[in-house]
């Protein structure tokens, strides 16, 4: 998985680019876009936790400490990393 830990920072807002229904889960950073690709389908939120999880590991932080802040419906996310617990 990619290590974005570099993007950790309190306070720092993310954008990913979303693509549900992968054939395989992973992540890229190419020139400040980070990509996500997720197996599961767009429904219930499900997309959104399992980016969300997905997105936690590769910043080293605990999910519980991202916040989706726009995009919650659309393939361009915004999610922002909460202060130190």
């Amino acid at each position: 998985m990619t290590d974005l830990s570099h993007l950790a920072r309190p306070g720092a807002r993310i954008a990913v680019r979303v693509t549900p229904k992968a054939s395989r889960a992973r992540i890229e950073e190419d020139a400040g876009l980070v990509r996500v690709w997720v197996t599961v389908p767009p429904e219930d939120g499900k997309a959104n936790a399992a980016v969300r999880k997905a997105l936690a590991k590769a910043l080293g932080v605990a999910p519980s400490r991202l916040t989706l802040v726009r995009g919650a419906t659309s393939r361009d996310k915004v999610f922002e990393i909460a202060g130190d617990p």
